[in-house]
């Protein structure tokens, strides 16, 4: 059987992405049934748990909610729960998992930190502590310079970024992810961003959501972050991609520590495009997207991009043992 497997992933590797879901996506509970039944995923907890000295497996576990989505808390539990599934993953594998090497890895926003690690480029030691520090700039810029982001769903990219401009007369706001065809983030300073809803609004967007945030991500405001982050990151050991990663700022595919390093840094107050992202994907030959982490917001704005992509959801043991559909 083994032999089989390894031969049909050899075929398939060449067609598969692994993608990994940003923050936004955590919620009380993940993880803890791929920790209950894999013991190379309540390896991962403990680690994190040991390198971070608190029980973040305990908070993703139980909670409470308001801690989990504490920004400095959230971007380590979504990041320890991707790697904790991917771990599971390869474990189910067993010898197999040497030869399941995706042909590009990449992230959504945070999610890029889980992608480097599948790739080899960051320890899970590292990625833990570089978004925790992470994590902590934004939530310092966020109480310094209060901000917001907002959903946008029915207006076009060149439209959105019309009334962005037009509402930078009151402030920073800008488009922050471009999600997929008809659905951008924006996010900006609170009074700017409550313009550019008002005119989103009245240039016929069909809905707009406000974001459970109070910081301006992949905003101009998180230029200091930025840099301060830079500062840090210096003091860590990025290497080569094993597996190429596609940025989700630039949609280019990136092996290089050095790109990697400084792709880190300029993410924070740079667009994510997630739409080009993916179609860089596509365009390169991959049919399948395999989403490693908790929910399953990415495999949804990919089946928007294009609806002839195959997708899988995996972020528990259940979806763990139904996500081998996609070796047949």
């Amino acid at each position: 059987m083994e032999k089989t497997l390894n031969g049909r992933l050899d075929n398939r590797r060449a067609n598969v992405a692994f993608v990994f879901p940003g923050q936004g996506s955590q919620f009380v509970g993940m993880g803890s049934s791929i920790a209950e039944h894999s013991p190379a995923a309540r390896k991962i907890f403990q680690q994190a748990d040991d390198t971070l000295g608190f029980a973040l497996s305990d908070m993703c576990f139980n909670g409470p909610a308001d801690h989990l989505e504490d920004t400095m808390n959230a971007q380590p539990a979504i990041l320890a729960v991707s790697v904790a599934v991917l771990a599971a993953l390869h474990e189910r594998l067993g010898r197999a998992a040497d030869t399941l090497q995706p042909r590009f890895v990449a992230g959504h926003s945070l999610g890029e930190y889980s992608a480097l690690v599948a790739a080899g480029v960051l320890e899970f030691p590292t990625a833990l502590q570089l978004v925790r520090e992470r994590g902590r700039l934004m939530k310092e810029t966020g109480q310094r310079t209060p901000g917001g982001m907002a959903a946008v769903i029915g207006l076009d990219a060149a439209t959105l970024e019309d009334v962005c401009r037009k509402a930078t007369g009151k402030g920073v706001v800008c488009p922050a992810n471009y999600n997929s065809p008809g659905q951008t983030v924006i996010s900006g300073d609170l009074v700017a961003l409550s313009e550019a809803i008002e005119l989103a609004i009245a240039q016929g967007a069909r809905r707009v959501v406000r974001l459970a945030v109070s910081i301006a991500a992949h905003s101009p405001i998180m230029h200091r972050a930025s840099d301060q982050f830079a500062l840090a990151m210096s003091h860590f050991h990025l290497q080569d991609a094993r597996i190429p990663v596609v940025s989700d700022i630039s949609a280019r595919v990136m092996v290089s520590a050095d790109e990697i390093r400084a792709e880190l840094s300029r993410q924070l107050y740079t667009s994510v495009r997630w739409t080009e992202t993916v179609r860089e994907m596509l365009t390169a030959g991959v049919t399948t997207f395999v989403e490693i982490g908790p929910g399953e917001v990415l495999t949804s704005l990919i089946r928007r991009i294009d609806r002839q992509a195959r997708t899988i959801s995996i972020g528990d043991f259940s979806s763990l043992q139904d996500g081998f559909d996609f070796l047949e």
